[in-house]
């Protein structure tokens, strides 16, 4: 075989330089099924990976998605805070640390603990219970 049968032939050549040789139209019906499958599932693999990777769902941000929604539609603004139990906080301070990112958690003067959020700040309410999330609002209340 000569380098030029490789180099020119493109995918074919490649196949003849890996030992196939033959097209896969010669392969037997049943190697081609077992090939296709592992194919598919090499795909999906994949596929799965891309998704949890680069389009992770973020459940722990949809209750505050769904509140800032409703406030900006009656204010034509975000929310400037929210209030939040201990596992919505959690949540999104995991969020935080799986995005690499720093947690900028601060506290008020109040001593309340504050997080930053999507042009919204959530403010930490552990006497609520552990899932809530408060409605939007525009000025701290204590």
């Amino acid at each position: 075989m000569e380098r030029r049968d490789v180099v020119g032939g493109g995918l074919l050549g490649l196949t003849a330089l890996l030992g196939a040789g033959a097209p896969a139209e010669a392969a037997a019906p049943a190697q081609r099924g077992a090939d296709s499958e592992a194919v598919a599932d090499a795909i999906e693999g994949l596929t799965s990976v891309v998704q949890r990777r680069f389009l992770p769902p973020y459940p722990e941000l949809a209750e505050i998605r769904a509140q800032q929604h409703t406030f900006i539609k009656a204010a034509q603004k975000y929310p400037d805070f929210i209030d939040v139990g201990l596992n919505v906080w959690d949540r999104v301070y995991d969020w935080y640390i799986r995005s690499r990112m720093t947690p900028p958690v601060t506290r008020r003067e109040d001593g309340r603990y504050v997080m930053p959020v999507m042009l919204t700040t959530l403010v930490l309410r552990p006497e609520q219970q552990d899932n809530y999330v408060g409605f939007g609002y525009d000025r701290a209340v204590s």
